[in-house]
């Protein structure tokens, strides 16, 4: 009997190891897949103009333009 018991005690222990192995390759599934797209997020910021940093720079020159312009009527 004392040897069924063992058997049955080490079946229960494959069991949750082989669960606890499930879990963690999950987990790891997931990781990856985060870390995947993570990277590819920033190389996609990276590569990606800046289409306001342009119309900024437009914006300042046509602002400057026109205070020159009304400097040079006073004068």
């Amino acid at each position: 009997m004392n040897k069924v018991e063992d058997f049955l005690a080490a079946l229960q222990k494959k069991e949750e190891e082989k669960n606890k192995n499930t879990v963690l390759w999950i987990l790891a599934i997931i990781g990856a897949v985060a870390a995947v797209a993570g990277i590819a997020y920033a190389v996609y910021r990276f590569f990606t103009p800046d289409y306001l940093e342009d119309f900024e720079e437009d914006f300042d020159d046509d602002f400057d333009d026109y205070f020159e312009d009304e400097d040079d009527e006073e004068e």
